[in-house]
């Protein structure tokens, strides 16, 4: 996977979380318990954390074995999309009707399982390069 790719996911990753944010914090206020506000906003804020950091693993990819790069971009997406993804719709299931909570609770230790990993493969993949 290019650097260019990289910050193109990025990019999306971060829209969203500026999108999803800016809902929490204006439309969702008055229509979601405090509780699943807090929730939705932890995943808005892992959401433009690990986008960032998709942005600095692109700029730093002459620092990271090619291997290395590929699988720690795609477990930060994959466990963005996962861990965020569950909890935006977990706390918003009173207003949207999705009641999936059997299925969409253990997604989202597993999409931090997921983003765990993406940080360790981060440091693997530094430690291995050649450089």
């Amino acid at each position: 996977m290019t650097s260019k790719k990289v910050l193109i996911i990025a990019s999306i990753l971060g829209a969203i979380a500026v999108i999803m944010g800016a809902m929490g914090a204006h439309a969702l206020e008055s229509l979601i318990s405090p509780n699943s506000l807090k929730s939705y906003l932890t995943g808005a804020r892992y959401n433009m954390v690990h986008a960032i950091t998709l942005v600095a693993l692109a700029g730093n990819q002459h620092h990271i074995h090619p291997k290395w790069f590929k699988i720690s971009t795609y477990t930060f997406l994959i466990g963005t999309v996962l861990f965020s993804g569950s909890i935006y719709l977990l706390s918003t299931s009173s207003i949207t009707g999705i009641e999936a909570k059997s299925v969409l609770g253990p997604i989202t230790p597993m999409g931090g399982l997921v983003l765990i990993s993406g940080w360790v493969s981060l440091a693997t993949g530094a430690l291995k390069a050649k450089n």
